[in-house]
């Protein structure tokens, strides 16, 4: 079964072009990778890999399930398996008119359909994941519009929710408005995200029913377009103290350490030895790092990987990173392009308050 044309990704240029040379680009970038291995076909089963290539088709259906579809990418065209219930929704609403679809009973095997479509073993997806990632590294032009409206959108419904947050505001609410904004604007919200003044210890708190009091932060991670952004903001109902002004000082200059080293042709690893040093230089100690993960790379996955001192990945050129420093009741994150002139920050609402840092416009907390 061939598909029909599916509600697509749109440019302000000429979004059929756009959209045809994204599918060919990402396409040859696959087409490569068999090459290089002497194979035929590759199965694409995770939902980064498959959204990322199909443009961000929506092969899901809860959000903390695996996808209803795999993907076998071959030489000559593409196959989408995928169950029979999903089948006519996936051809009306998700996949490019190209994608040959091959409906499954929905107590079928999809993994033993994809592999009889191919006449040799395929690629197992694990087996180049490396690869993968370096292939969706580099943003194309449509990705980064589309990303950078998600996020100037995100950090709008932040500024939205908690401008009208107040002390007795519960943290459930906070999270269930940021929901409410997320789903409006098309966007899944993969995690949100919140806390008050009496849980700002913990580095993922989930909501409670506790009011915020005078300080607190929200985080929401939302995919649209298959793409992912992440943005945290804190908010406070009274004057700073001095102890707050200068951990807020220090962990935006430990950020800004990590952009300073977020330059193309950068591995990873090295970005994570600047982060470690970074900690100590700004008096968080040398063991902050231990407490919470650091970020790295984003797009089509939170982080795309998290680094690590072992993830030796090399960073390029119009390459996202959501980096994300965290101190004892402190936290800065944004997601950020890296561009010819530099870090170019995407989650902006210019009525969110802000001071320079490093050249940068860097998020403040809000006070109401």
């Amino acid at each position: 079964m061939t598909t029909t044309s599916a509600p697509g990704l749109e440019s302000l240029a000429d979004p059929v072009a756009d959209l045809a040379d994204e599918r060919a680009i990402k396409r040859n970038r696959v087409l490569d990778i068999l090459d290089r291995a002497g194979r035929d076909s590759l199965l694409l089963t995770t939902n980064t890999a498959m959204t990322w290539y199909l443009g961000g088709s929506r092969l899901h259906i809860s959000l903390a399930g695996d996808p209803v579809a795999m993907l076998l990418v071959d030489r000559e065209r593409d196959h989408l398996v995928t169950f029979n219930n999903e089948a006519d929704r996936l051809i009306r609403e998700e996949l490019p008119a190209d994608v040959v679809v091959h409906p499954v009973a929905w107590h079928g095997s999809m993994h033993d359909v994809a592999r009889r479509l191919s006449p040799s073993e395929p690629l197992d997806e694990a087996s180049v994941r490396r690869e993968l990632r370096e292939a969706r590294q580099a943003l194309l032009p449509v990705e980064t519009e589309q990303y950078t409206e998600l996020n100037r959108e995100v950090a709008r419904a932040m500024t939205d929710v908690l401008s009208a947050a107040r002390p007795h505001t519960t943290e459930r609410n906070v999270a269930a408005e940021l929901a409410a904004r997320v789903v409006a604007m098309g966007a899944e919200p993969l995690v949100l995200l919140c806390n008050g003044r009496e849980r700002s210890a913990f580095r993922h708190p989930l909501p409670t029913s506790a009011p915020l009091g005078r300080r607190a932060m929200a985080v929401v991670c939302a995919r649209r377009n298959g793409m992912v952004a992440n943005v945290t903001r804190w908010v406070r109902f009274d004057g700073s103290t001095a102890a707050e002004r200068d951990a807020e000082a220090r962990i935006a200059a430990v950020e800004a350490d990590i952009f300073r080293a977020t330059v193309p042709g950068a591995r990873l690893d090295g970005i994570f030895d600047v982060i470690r040093g970074s900690y100590e230089a700004h008096g968080f100690g040398a063991d902050q790092w231990r407490l919470h993960h650091q970020g790295g790379p984003a797009g089509y996955a939170g982080r795309d990987p998290r680094v690590t001192g072992s993830t030796d990945d090399e960073v390029v050129l119009n390459q996202a990173f959501t980096w994300n420093p965290s101190g004892p009741g402190v936290k800065i994150e944004d997601t950020v392009l890296l561009t010819a002139e530099g870090i170019r920050v995407l989650s902006v609402d210019e009525r969110w308050p802000t001071v320079e840092v490093n050249g940068l416009l860097r998020p403040m907390t809000l006070e109401i």
